[in-house]
């Protein structure tokens, strides 16, 4: 390497201080949508794009299995954050 921090290793520094950001202000004991929820505005406040709740599909033997997978938070099309 050349010194560089590579993109995803930076990308996943910032969300980590987001988290810590929203957890540092909500404190302990809440449920974990509320947490996800101030996350996603931490993350979206600080110019990251993400998306909450996408579905993720399953395929066996080449069939869709409707499955109900959701991703948490799917941050920059890249990062999954559960």
């Amino acid at each position: 390497m050349n010194g560089q921090t590579p993109p995803l290793n930076a990308l996943s520094h910032r969300i980590i201080g987001c988290a810590m950001n929203a957890r540092s202000a909500l404190g302990p004991g809440l449920l974990e949508n509320t947490y996800e929820a101030c996350l996603e505005y931490e993350l979206r406040s600080t110019g990251i794009d993400v998306m909450r709740q996408v579905p993720h599909p399953v395929y066996h033997n080449g069939v869709h299995i409707d499955c109900g997978y959701r991703i948490d938070l799917l941050v920059e099309q890249s990062i999954v954050v559960g």
